[in-house]
């Protein structure tokens, strides 16, 4: 894919497609120059495409210029287009963070969605007064360090053990603060007895000379043990001049076990240059990216990720956003980058690194010698990782489980039901009626998966008619973004239900496609369309079994739905009875407080953050002298 071009140009230049929606059109005349991020929608409102830019005017405006070459994935997103929404940033710094967080928060389609290694443990250093240091795999934001993830958990585990034994972390979980200690609050634990830990705890050893050590880790973390080696080796010559030869004899045993952990370490350049090198694999619609952290010519660490749906996306898009992901979580940025192709916006890439870390840097794409070799391995690690991923799917896929073989036979399908999509209705009386679907995945719920609908043009009581309306809505959007259909649909009722979604899948086209049973839940009996009698499985049945448990799931799904929606209902009329309070407002305190008794509790000043002055007051003194007159 060529890169896209940015051409500068005024509105007369902009010819707009007949077919826009006028307000994203007059959106499209008012766009700022100012940096920042774009979301496209579609006429569903659904979030279709994030981007960033220097120039939001020319970056948006270019994509509906007339005679614009772009490719096939592009041409197919813009068709799509109906709304725009924009987000004006002051750095382009910040264009880069908020642009991955919004794709990591909605997945838009037309976005390449990177799979990480998230399920790796990283190595953190806390943020206090004497920090610890452990393996984790969850991270918080809360300005603790971490280093990783690491693939290889033995040599993770190897690292730790050789930090504590060298610079004796403490591994308590002690508040220990100097204010703490001064007060001799603590006593010394087993690993000072042992000589694991210097005993911060009652200040046997300073804050001050703690911290240098935990300094001292992190640059072995960080792969500098070259710097780190000079650094012990003077401080041993200081104090051996000072005749203090026992303090001199310590750090000598550390510098030597820090001499043997650096000869261990893969070397893969002779230059000793801090580098980070690049690789991609690719086989048919996925893709893996690969990072190796090469530090003082060592290779210290390696991250991947996997792209789902890369097909439509071109090397260098792949490429430029595995760079922005990885440096957008990096305190470094080392003074060489080494890529197997070029990225998409190579000057605006390196543009935002070098204002990002303060420090110039190289970014090249080597074609001989060391530097190529280094890619070609990078290379064959994504290639590795990939096959050995596919792999992994390939043996999930052939693990059918008990339950899904016998529901293919016993409903006589061409093939397993892995993937089973199941819907219902829920309502009382006719009111908040609403619609679910659940999912299951080799007989298993897929939560992520599940589907609610709020019915939008069906009347009171009219069960057929919201059934209508799910299924139309849940195959119509399947069919629109070309996704696979289910291996069967489940509709939880009788003939009439079953009849009125069959005709849903012959008005789509898709009824030769797609299995669909109606099961009633009296008898537990199974309906086929075309078949007048039905079909009872025995009670003990796997089958039968499976499929009361989809059910259950969509009803209670359902249930929980309509529960949410009716408690909204009822609370806002409760605060709708207030005087002045109407329906949006009633919306904003339930939304803002979060019930009824939180308004109750509420100040006249909290009240007043929300509503005027005058609505606080009237809000105040309905529960209030209501309450003293129930007193009285």
């Amino acid at each position: 894919m060529d890169t896209p071009q940015i051409i500068p140009y005024s509105s007369e230049q902009l010819q707009l497609s007949k077919d826009l929606n006028p307000d994203l059109e007059n959106k499209l005349t008012q766009l700022p120059t100012k940096p920042g991020v774009y979301m496209f929608k579609d006429s569903s409102n659904r979030i279709i495409y994030v981007g960033k830019a220097k120039n939001l005017r020319n970056r948006v405006r270019s994509y509906f210029q007339e005679g614009r070459l772009v490719d096939a994935k592009t041409r197919a997103m813009v068709s799509h287009i109906y709304d725009l929404e924009y987000i004006i940033v002051d750095t382009e710094d910040e264009a880069f963070i908020l642009e991955d967080t919004l794709i990591k928060r909605h997945k838009p389609k037309y976005n390449i969605l990177l799979r990480d290694d998230k399920t790796y443990p990283y190595i953190r250093i806390t943020n206090e007064e004497f920090p610890r240091i452990f393996s984790t795999r969850r991270v918080v934001r809360d300005g603790s360090k971490y280093f990783g993830p690491y693939s290889d958990v033995s040599t993770m585990k190897a690292l730790l053990r050789f930090i504590r034994n060298i610079f004796f972390v403490r591994s308590c979980q002690l508040n220990l603060t100097e204010e703490s200690i001064a007060k001799n609050k603590f006593r010394l634990c087993l690993d000072y007895h042992i000589h694991k830990c210097e005993g911060p705890c009652v200040g046997y050893v300073s804050k001050e000379q703690y911290s240098n050590n935990i300094k001292k880790a992190i640059q072995i973390l960080n792969g500098r043990t070259k710097d780190l080696e000079k650094q012990m080796q003077d401080e041993m010559d200081s104090l051996s001049e000072q005749m203090k030869y026992e303090e001199a004899a310590a750090v000598r045993d550390r510098l030597n076990k820090l001499h043997d952990f650096a000869n261990k370490q893969k070397i893969v350049s002779s230059d000793l240059i801090d580098r980070d090198v690049f690789g991609l694999f690719r086989s048919n619609e996925f893709a893996c990216s690969v990072v190796f952290i090469v530090r003082e010519g060592k290779l210290i660490g390696r991250k991947h990720f996997i792209i789902k749906d890369a097909q439509n996306s071109e090397n260098s898009e792949i490429l430029q956003r595995t760079l922005e992901s990885w440096y957008l979580e990096r305190d470094f940025l080392p003074k060489e980058i080494f890529l197997p192709t070029e990225p998409l916006d190579l000057e605006y890439l390196t543009d935002w690194l070098s204002k990002r870390f303060n420090h110039s840097l190289t970014i090249s794409i080597p074609q001989s010698g060391e530097k190529a070799k280094l890619v070609q391995m990078a290379n064959s690690n994504a290639e590795q990782i990939l096959i050995e991923y596919l792999n992994a799917i390939e043996m999930r896929e052939k693990i059918i489980p008990r339950a899904v073989q016998s529901l293919q036979r016993d409903l006589r399908l061409k093939r397993p039901p892995m993937h089973i999509e199941c819907f219902d209705n829920s309502h009382i009386q006719g009111t908040d009626l609403v619609s679910s679907m659940v999912v299951f995945e080799g007989g298993k719920p897929k939560k992520s998966e599940y589907r609610k609908f709020k019915n939008e043009t069906v009347l009171r009581n009219d069960d057929f008619a919201a059934m209508k309306e799910a299924v139309l809505r849940r195959y119509t959007r399947v069919m629109n973004e070309n996704k696979l259909l289910p291996d069967l649909i489940v509709i939880d009722g009788g003939k009439g239900q079953l009849n009125i979604a069959y005709e849903v899948l012959e008005e789509l086209q898709i009824a030769d496609k797609v299995p669909i049973i109606g099961l009633a839940k009296r008898l537990e009996e199974i309906f086929i369309p075309g078949q007048s009698e039905s079909i009872q499985l025995p009670k003990s049945s796997s089958s039968l079994i499976l499929l009361q448990h989809i059910r259950d799931e969509a009803h209670r799904f359902a249930i929980t739905y309509h529960r949410k929606l009716r408690e909204k209902r009822t609370l806002q009329t409760e605060l709708m009875a207030i005087p002045g309070i109407g329906k949006k407002r009633a919306e904003q305190l339930l939304q803002h407080f979060g019930s009824v008794k939180r308004v109750y509790d509420a100040t006249k000043e909290e009240l007043r953050e929300v509503v005027n002055e005058k609505t606080a007051e009237a809000i105040w003194e309905y529960f209030h002298k209501e309450n003293e007159r129930v007193k009285e």
